[in-house]
């Protein structure tokens, strides 16, 4: 489908990324078949142009993550065992959301944009978590898990995912909790809540802020990690712990898309 006139929610979220379509339309089905998740829902109650929009908006989005990650399609798509639902498939009250029962990362019609890098996260630390733990369960998530135990299965890739843990949740060369880590729990306690501290939230938030700090940016992918309210709380990684826990998330992801394109 194609509108003549650029729709104001397109040209609403700001990116600077390079051009993945070259002016062409996609559809959910397109990013199916490309990016090999396993299934894609749209909502019954969006219209085929906010279907259109979304679509487009979607790929763009995954493919800077995939540029950003320097990873293949099979990372996105998390070996074809991911889903995604745009204005389906949500939580009351909850503009995004992954649901671990049945993989799926979910954005909300009106209110999911910039929520993805953060969702994808979820999704990941869901999915890595028995290849990365030797206790961990279907239903963990391996930043969570690798906090109450440290089995991590010996392989060099894994070790570069613990310090990307190890630098998320604790002071440098320290056993003593991080300044993101206390800023969450102080968050909690100041709303009255125990969300913020969650350790898949803080690594997600993580993630967050190292996918906003890259030089490609896309505010449907991710934005508020530096100014926004949730930023003021200081829930997310201040200037110099957000460096290193780039770093690291770099390294780590460099590394595993190396890897599976030998």
């Amino acid at each position: 489908m194609q509108f003549k006139k650029p729709s104001a929610l397109y040209k609403k979220f700001y990116r600077n990324g390079p051009n993945h379509r070259s002016g062409a339309d996609v559809s959910f089905r397109d990013i199916v078949k490309i990016f090999g998740f396993k299934t894609a829902t749209v909502g019954a109650w969006v219209t085929a142009e906010e279907q259109q929009i979304a679509a487009n908006l979607f790929f763009d989005a995954l493919c800077d993550l995939m540029s950003i990650l320097q990873v293949n399609e099979q990372v996105i798509s998390l070996k074809g065992t991911l889903s995604i639902a745009f204005g389906s498939g949500g939580q009351k009250h909850s503009s995004a959301h992954y649901n671990s029962a049945t993989k799926t990362l979910a954005l909300a019609k009106n209110a999911g944009a910039g929520s993805l890098a953060h969702e994808y996260f979820h999704a990941f630390d869901h999915f890595i978590a028995t290849r990365f733990l030797g206790s961990a369960t279907s239903k963990d998530f391996a930043s969570a898990l690798w906090l109450k135990k440290h089995d991590v299965i010996e392989h060099p890739i894994n070790r570069l995912l613990e310090s990307c843990y190890q630098h998320i949740f604790l002071q440098h060369k320290s056993h003593d909790p991080s300044k993101l880590f206390m800023k969450s729990v102080q968050a909690d306690k100041v709303l009255g809540c125990y969300y913020y501290a969650m350790p898949e939230e803080v690594a997600a938030r993580a993630f967050e802020s190292y996918v906003e700090s890259q030089s490609v940016k896309n505010a449907f992918l991710v934005h508020g990690t530096t100014q926004s309210p949730e930023a003021k709380l200081g829930i997310y990684p201040s200037h110099d712990q957000r460096n290193i826990i780039a770093y690291h998330f770099s390294r780590y992801f460099s590394t595993l898309g190396q890897a599976l394109t030998r």
